[in-house]
């Protein structure tokens, strides 16, 4: 999503010359080309698909919209399975039209991952809650604590339901710390992405991620503190940006490898 001005071939290719060995996908470009072609362009180029992104909006209280949920949900779990990735990335939704009760949103979610957690775990692949800013609790999920994704998390074995840490919207948060080492403890990392939060915020603040070093961000200091909870994987870059969008792709991969080095070690 860094570099979403990039084909899927694009991006292979600029990933095999940078030398960064894996990528993060994401469902609607891999549809748009092809998810069979999708896997066996990333096979050819040898990258590990880090994740996939995403599956949620689990918090309807619509039975047919429930419904719809689940099935794309489970959809996606076989997509991340084809692909080769473990983990597909949850962004738990935000609260229905004239809803305004976030603890029952959230037990709708845990409702969710009973029935998705089981058809996870089947296909190899984990279920990764993502806390989003508070500033997204209405309309994109009501999830916005680390600490609150490990107990929804909690309920299930570890092997199928974790949680992304992601600098951009936990980074304000005091508890957060404490909260990777619980995750990390109970084996429960199961993805950790790099953005910066830069101020003042754009206009639209969903495409208001900062480019590594741009922002108020400590993202060494994060990274150190998740690789002390047990962190062993590939971390991801996430960059939600439209003036990195309107750039030349690859320049923007090339800026973003250096700074990656830079600003995270």
């Amino acid at each position: 999503m860094t570099v979403k001005q990039l084909s899927l071939p694009e991006l292979t290719d600029a990933c095999v010359r940078l030398g960064i060995p894996g990528v993060g996908l994401w469902r609607e470009p891999v549809a748009a080309y092809g998810l069979e072609a999708t896997v066996t362009l990333v096979r050819n180029a040898g990258l590990a698909v880090t994740s996939l992104c995403r599956g949620g909006f689990l918090t309807a209280i619509d039975a047919d919209e429930r419904h719809r949920a689940l099935a794309d949900n489970r959809a996606a779990i076989d997509e991340a399975a084809a692909l080769g990735t473990d983990t597909l990335v949850l962004v738990s939704g935000g609260l229905p039209d004239g809803e305004r009760d976030l603890a029952a949103a959230r037990e709708r979610i845990a409702d969710a991952l009973s029935e998705l957690a089981p058809h996870a775990g089947e296909r190899g692949v984990r279920l990764a809650i993502e806390p989003l800013h508070p500033m997204f609790a209405s309309d994109r999920c009501v999830v916005s604590t680390l600490t609150q994704a490990l107990d929804l998390a909690e309920r299930f074995p570890a092997d199928q339901v974790g949680v992304v840490v992601d600098t951009y919207h936990i980074w304000w948060d005091d508890q957060a710390p404490s909260a990777v080492a619980r995750a990390g403890a109970a084996g429960r990392i199961h993805s950790f992405q790099l953005a910066d939060w830069i101020t003042p915020l754009p206009a639209g603040v969903l495409h208001g991620r900062g480019q590594l070093g741009d922002g108020a961000v400590d993202l060494r200091a994060w990274r150190e503190r998740v690789e002390s909870a047990g962190w062993t994987g590939l971390i991801e870059v996430e960059l939600f940006n439209d003036g990195l969008w309107a750039r030349d792709g690859v320049e923007v991969m090339e800026e973003t490898t250096v700074r990656f080095v830079s600003e995270a070690f």
